[in-house]
């Protein structure tokens, strides 16, 4: 028996068991670590939930079956076609529910995919920051809407938003009346560009498209979100 040999793939088998103990403790306590778990709306964000987002385009009722399951008060919305626009998997978001927060105007219908990524968006990144930033929960988000049967501006391309996979966010209201405005308040108190940037950024981890102030002259007054078909490959753009 030539033990020494033997030392080599013992040590191999080693480490292959604790690889497999390590992903399996991940995929209990951290599911969203890992890319093969199924997503939740609930989990807070992990490096694949953007990308797990985006692949609800090519599944609406998995994508309507995860927002039910969040709590989420939505109704389906019938198809829009057209020669060039439309959508298949629009939803209407309901006041109520776990997303708590009000629209305006109300009410929103976007594709279920963007209704997704704004649910865990406002759970995870805008609600904590306005509370941190300002010590007031929020009360609304104002927006420019999303279906847009148009093109991209200077571009032969179509819009994002001529399939409501798309969304311009103005800017926020918290309890108490406060506004914090994309367009003014960009580059207004410290708190306020504090908390525009943070949820900025934090709209880049669940969007395929984040545009900004920071972007163009265009997006002087909100933010472009969407979920473009680049995010289901994992690639974002973020401006």
């Amino acid at each position: 028996m030539h033990v020494p040999r033997l030392v080599p793939l013992i040590i191999v088998m080693a480490l292959a068991l604790v690889a497999f103990i390590t992903i399996r403790d991940q995929q209990r306590r951290h599911p969203e670590r890992l890319p093969w778990t199924p997503l939740s709306l609930l989990a807070p964000i992990g490096p694949f939930t953007g990308t797990k987002l985006a692949q609800l385009a090519d599944d609406a009722p998995q994508c309507r079956q995860l927002l039910a399951q969040a709590g989420v008060a939505f109704t389906p919305f019938p198809p829009v076609s057209g020669p060039q626009c439309g959508y298949a998997d629009g939803v209407t978001l309901d006041t109520g529910g776990s997303l708590a927060t009000r629209w305006q105007p109300a009410p929103l219908t976007v594709a279920c995919p963007v209704a997704a990524a704004l649910f865990v968006w406002e759970r995870e990144i805008v609600r904590p920051a306005a509370l941190r930033h300002f010590g007031k929960p929020l009360d609304r988000i104002e927006h420019f809407g999303s279906f847009n049967c148009r093109r991209i501006a200077g571009s032969a391309n179509w819009s994002e938003h001529a399939t409501a996979d798309a969304i311009d966010i103005a800017g926020f209201r918290l309890e108490g009346g406060r506004r914090v405005r994309v367009l003014g308040d960009w580059n207004g108190t410290p708190e306020e560009q504090a908390f525009l940037r943070e949820i900025r950024d934090g709209a880049c981890e669940v969007f395929a498209t984040t545009l900004s102030p920071d972007y163009n002259a265009a997006h002087a007054d909100h933010f472009h979100l969407d979920q473009a078909a680049r995010g289901m490959r994992g690639g974002s753009f973020c401006r």
